[in-house]
């Protein structure tokens, strides 16, 4: 992972914990988790608090995530709400991370300044041992505590000031008094500085887990639909009066789901063909092919004459293989009559020509599944399911980590943004519809 690391592709844009009063916080909230705390002075953490460089020095890339369920956290800056979420078991951990910043921002914001926040994303489960148990997980709450206990202090600051308020003789407690001016001192004025988050239940909606080889919920307002390998403990046992089943290798049922339920985006001429989406998985499948060929050549685009050239060469290759032709002749016809007809391509090849709903609620989730699916597109797997992308880039050698690394810092990384509209338009709702 160390060609990762060294091109930002890994760990990028992380916040700097090297304060001294910051990095003393993070210690007590880990001693709050019942961890041993940093002997680092220097850290990077991300959107949830996790740290890369204190997982290493655990040995423990899940120390924030012990179970895979109940998320820890730990906030030392309101500044982590720009930040990625790096390691996680589910795929809405940052959308309800973000959720939970804005609805308390002001509490956040102000906490912040003397202390840091830390605490769980408490599910209803304990740990995750078949698919009722992610089924069960239909709202979450944020457990919260603070490292310095500012928290329960302002808590009970406001307790002393309502008995102030509804007992006329707590003016002549002195004690009371005094212990008022003492929590004052440590939590300000309360009544302008609001400290205690209150928003904190929220709801889970449709998301991926990181269990079972990955499982996909997809809730409507009447049924929720799983996706994932049939071996899953619990797969077609669990609810079945509710719940629709579809393995992850059953292309057609797959397709006619996203397909019905409008999450899936089939091509057309007015964005398949002017985005360049089908030239850009034409190239992705070419260099897969050329991948298990232990072949590396060096090219921007299928353009480039050399490519050309190996196209021609070996094209009874490229033929049996079938990705670049699927792409190739759905350009042609798009080119021709502006669609595809649905009995012109099988389920499986439908999946590879289409993208996420752009206006549809749940277009990453949905973009996240078709990278699944289409791994050799390994742009678009960093792109929508980095877990993924990192467990497969592993197991490839170093000829090939090299072009990985190369097409991405030739493509993506020059401009996210502009990336992400042109392909599968994430960015508001402007380009190709």
């Amino acid at each position: 992972m160390k060609l990762l690391y060294e091109n930002d592709l890994i760990y990028g844009r992380l916040l700097d914990v090297s304060q001294d009063y910051l990095v003393e916080r993070y210690r007590k909230a880990m001693i709050g988790f019942g961890l041993k705390p940093t002997a680092l002075d220097q850290f990077h953490v991300d959107m949830t608090g996790f740290s890369p460089e204190i997982a290493n020095e655990m040995d423990d890339q899940n120390y924030l995530d012990p179970l895979g369920v109940n998320r820890r956290f730990v906030i030392v800056s309101p500044e982590q709400e720009h930040l990625p979420v790096v390691h996680t078991q589910f795929s809405n951990t940052g959308e309800l991370m973000h959720r939970f910043f804005r609805a308390n921002e002001r509490a956040l914001r102000a906490v912040t300044i003397k202390d840091a926040l830390y605490g769980e994303i408490d599910d209803p489960i304990a740990r995750v041992e078949d698919i009722e148990d992610i089924l069960s997980i239909e709202e979450v709450q944020f457990d919260v505590k603070s490292a310095d206990e500012l928290l329960d202090k302002a808590n009970e600051l406001r307790t002393l000031a309502d008995r102030l308020e509804v007992n006329e003789h707590a003016w002549r407690d002195d004690a009371l008094i005094d212990r008022m001016v003492e929590l004052a001192a440590k939590t300000g004025d309360i009544r302008h500085n609001k400290l205690v988050p209150d928003h904190l239940v929220f709801d889970q909606g449709s998301f991926w887990a990181n269990h079972f080889g990955g499982i996909f919920i997809f809730k409507d307002e009447r049924t929720t639909t799983v996706i994932c390998d049939s071996k899953a403990p619990g797969f077609r046992r669990s609810r079945p009066w509710q719940v629709s089943y579809i393995d992850i290798d059953d292309y057609k049922n797959i397709f006619q789901f996203l397909t019905s339920s409008d999450r899936l985006q089939r091509p057309n001429d007015k964005w398949a063909l002017k985005s360049g989406f089908f030239d850009h998985r034409a190239e992705m499948a070419v260099r897969d092919i050329l991948a298990e060929k232990q072949a590396y050549p060096s090219f921007n685009s299928l353009a480039d004459p050399a490519i050309k050239s190996w196209l021609r060469d070996n094209r009874k290759l490229v033929r049996k293989d079938g990705r670049f032709d699927i792409y190739q002749d759905a350009a042609e016809r798009i080119d021709d009559v502006g669609k595809l007809a649905t009995h012109e391509l099988n389920a499986e090849s439908w999946l590879r020509v289409s993208r996420g709903n752009p206006m549809h609620d749940e277009t990453w989730l949905v973009n996240r599944l078709l990278s699944r699916l289409n791994p050799y597109d390994f742009v678009s797997r960093f792109v929508f399911d980095k877990q993924g992308f990192y467990e497969a880039y592993q197991n490839y050698n170093d000829e090939f980590k090299q072009v990985v690394v190369d097409v991405l810092k030739n493509s993506y990384l020059k401009d996210k943004a502009a990336w992400r509209q042109r392909y599968y338009q994430t960015e508001g709702t402007s380009g190709y519809a």
